[in-house]
């Protein structure tokens, strides 16, 4: 797949930019994510950085879960016969990440890239609610994470 004419990627801020990672690298991360789900075609989604406020709003309304999490995945449901490359939508809440990437002892660019496939892969259909569902997702982030130079981050540091 080639990411720079097959991927449309649009990318919302509701917090500062200031030491987000930039466009480019969220393209890279979500192209790979395709690429290694093997994913071929057309694909557009559309990623929003959050603050924690936002986060927890979002996770509240779609979830019922009243506090931010790290991201969220929003699949496109497109009605029958609409032929779309849309694949949906991510929130990525900020703060989160950060914390997170301290407590385990991470690099953010690390969990960021991360974040960013695990909720791709979503956007794909996987999923980790079941055990088998959970393992073949780890594997599946953890080639394509490695395919990035990032070390397996379900690996303990």
């Amino acid at each position: 797949m080639s990411q720079a004419s097959a991927l449309t990627l649009h990318l919302g801020y509701g917090l500062p930019r200031k030491g987000l990672p930039a466009a480019a690298s969220f393209r890279r991360w979500v192209g790979a994510a395709l690429a290694g789900a093997g994913h071929e075609g057309e694909a557009e989604l559309s990623i929003r950085l959050v603050d924690a406020d936002e986060g927890r709003e979002l996770n509240a309304t779609y979830r019922g879960k009243d506090y931010a999490t790290n991201v969220l995945s929003f699949p496109a449901e497109l009605p029958p016969g609409v032929e779309l490359p849309l694949l949906g939508d991510l929130a990525i809440c900020a703060p989160v990440m950060q914390r997170e990437a301290r407590e385990q002892h991470k690099a953010d660019r690390a969990h960021w890239a991360h974040l960013t496939v695990h909720g791709t892969l979503h956007l794909l259909g996987y999923d980790h609610i079941e055990e088998a569902e959970a393992e073949q997702m780890e594997a599946l982030e953890t080639r394509i994470l490695a395919g990035l130079g990032i070390d397996d981050p379900y690996r303990p540091r």
